[in-house]
């Protein structure tokens, strides 16, 4: 382990410790309204492309209705799976979130349980985008250029946070979303951590 690995791991832990005690209500407060609203499951688990290309499974608060994911490609409902493809596997209005999924997300709550996924080792406070398989393989037969930046990001862990999510989030395409994730991968540079952290919370509001 490098020194900026064993730095940067000292850091996840830390942050993500002081995170999950901070935001103790909402471990209870959250999986409640969840249920009430669309019942189980609470927490939505997904495989996502870690280090090394190895697949992991990502925790969420599920924001979307159950069986989301099945839904859109069962093409059952052939132009939203289109519209999902054309935006970059992005859909700007989706209608399989649920109305307390739109609050969740629009705050990044839906994502606070990857904290566990942090101190599992599998991914990072900060770091490149968690992609799905299917959504690399496709992306990079769409546009090829971006095959060796994807090797970039996959050298590292995925991230809560990253470059990314504090630049615009969901309007960044792919192609711009690979470069900067792979520029990230290649600074490896905790004060360039601990930047994208400090902006992390104004990019959660700035949805709100």
């Amino acid at each position: 382990m490098s020194s900026y690995e064993f730095q940067k791991r000292i850091l996840d832990l830390t942050i993500a410790t002081a995170l999950i005690v901070a935001f103790l209500p909402f471990w209870i407060i959250i999986p409640l309204l969840i249920y009430l609203e669309s019942g189980d499951p609470i927490i939505f688990k997904h495989k996502r492309i870690g280090k090394d290309g190895k697949e992991f499974e990502i925790y969420k608060f599920r924001s979307m209705i159950p069986n989301a994911d099945e839904y859109l490609h069962s093409g059952k409902d052939k132009e939203l799976l289109k519209k999902f493809k054309q935006g970059d596997w992005k859909l700007e209005h989706d209608p399989r979130i649920t109305k307390l999924g739109k609050v969740l997300r629009s705050l990044t709550i839906d994502e606070f349980p990857q904290l566990f996924n942090v101190l599992k080792g599998e991914m990072s406070m900060v770091g490149p985008r968690a992609y799905v398989k299917k959504e690399l393989n496709e992306q990079t037969k769409k546009y090829p250029a971006t095959r060796e930046l994807v090797k970039d990001i996959l050298s590292i862990k995925p991230g809560i946070t990253g470059p990314w999510q504090t630049s615009g989030r969901n309007e960044v395409p792919f192609k711009q979303r690979a470069k900067m994730d792979a520029l990230y991968a290649r600074k490896k540079s905790i004060l360039n951590d601990l930047l994208i952290v400090l902006r992390t919370p104004r990019a959660m509001i700035s949805k709100w």
